[in-house]
Formats: C-alpha cells, sequence, structure tokens
C-alpha cells in the first residue's frame, strides 16, 4: 500500500493565522514565500515585451502600404490593442503583488523579450511581428513553468496570455502565408 494513501489535506492553520495580520500587504499573504519579488521582476519584463509590442504593432499599423496593407494593418492594429490590454493586466497584477510597473521609456527595449521593428515593407512588417509573437510564447511558457504552483493567479493570467499570444502567432503566420 502506498504511503501517500493515508495522507489527508490539510490546511496550514499558521499560515491562515499569519494571514490576519499584515492587512497593509492586501492579497500577498505569508504563503507567497520567496519568490515574489521574482515573480514582479518576471512580470516587468513582461510588460516591457507587451509595451514594445504595442508600438511595433502601432508604427506597421500606420506605415503598412500596398495592396494588401488596409486588411493587413487592420490586423496589426487589432493585435496592437490586444497587447495594450495584456500590458494593462500584467500592470494590475505587479501592483497587486506590491511590486510598482515598470513604464520607464529608458529601459522598455532592454528588458523586452520582442524587438521593436522599423519595416516598412509589409512581409518584412509581418515576419518581424511574427518573430516576436513566437518568442513572447516562448518567455510565457517559461514563465508558466518558473513560477509553476508558486503564484496560482500569476500563472492563470500569464496562461491567458499565452493563448493569446499563440493566436497572434498563427495570425501572423497566415499573413505571411497569403
Amino acid at each position: 500500500m502506498n504511503a501517500n494513501t493515508n495522507a489527508r489535506l490539510v490546511l496550514d492553520e499558521k499560515a491562515i493565522e499569519a494571514a490576519k495580520r499584515g492587512l497593509d500587504e492586501g492579497a500577498v499573504t505569508p504563503s507567497y514565500g520567496p519568490w515574489r519579488e521574482d515573480i514582479v521582476r518576471l512580470l516587468n519584463d513582461a510588460l516591457a515585451t507587451e509595451l514594445v509590442c504595442i508600438l511595433r504593432y502601432k508604427r506597421h499599423y500606420f506605415t503598412a502600404h500596398g495592396l494588401a496593407s488596409p486588411n493587413v494593418a487592420e490586423e496589426f492594429l487589432e493585435h496592437a490593442n490586444a497587447e495594450a490590454g495584456h500590458a494593462d493586466r500584467i500592470a494590475e497584477r505587479i501592483v497587486q503583488l506590491g511590486g510598482e510597473p515598470d513604464f520607464s521609456p529608458d529601459s522598455l527595449s532592454r528588458r523586452s523579450h520582442a524587438d521593436y521593428d522599423a519595416s516598412s515593407d509589409l512581409k518584412a512588417m509581418i515576419r518581424a511581428n511574427l518573430v516576436a509573437e513566437r518568442v513572447a510564447v516562448e518567455t510565457y511558457r517559461q514563465m508558466i513553468n518558473l513560477i509553476a504552483d508558486k503564484d496560482p493567479t500569476t500563472r492563470r493570467l500569464l496562461e491567458d496570455v499565452l493563448n493569446d499570444e499563440e493566436e497572434h502567432a498563427d495570425d501572423m503566420r497566415d499573413l505571411l502565408d497569403e
């Protein structure tokens, strides 16, 4: 018989008592452990990535030219708006964790996982956006694995964003194939 068969699921009463103190911490209870600062740092890098993606998509939206450009430009704008929603959700989570969202333009490109792109050719724009979406997919996957059960709320947020980024990558691949 497996030793875990007799194990019981029991709440940690000491952690529950500790949650009654430190009210100025809001939702951040002691069970967040030593990971909170690392998670805030990861989220700030993700925030920088989303902000750079907004800027890249917006530039591409306004500068796309050619026969296919109206439809492609609309896709760029749709993605820019989705990335803005991701940035807002990530910034909100940083604040919930007691951190400060870093919107500093001076460090955005250094902290971003994705690159800004100033291409003028429509196919090059699409390709740059596909690369950025693939980078986002990879970094969000890694963040989800790193966070695992350390912060289920942040993990779920990142899983939602990852789903959107995968759809964006598929959209860019489809545009590239046209």
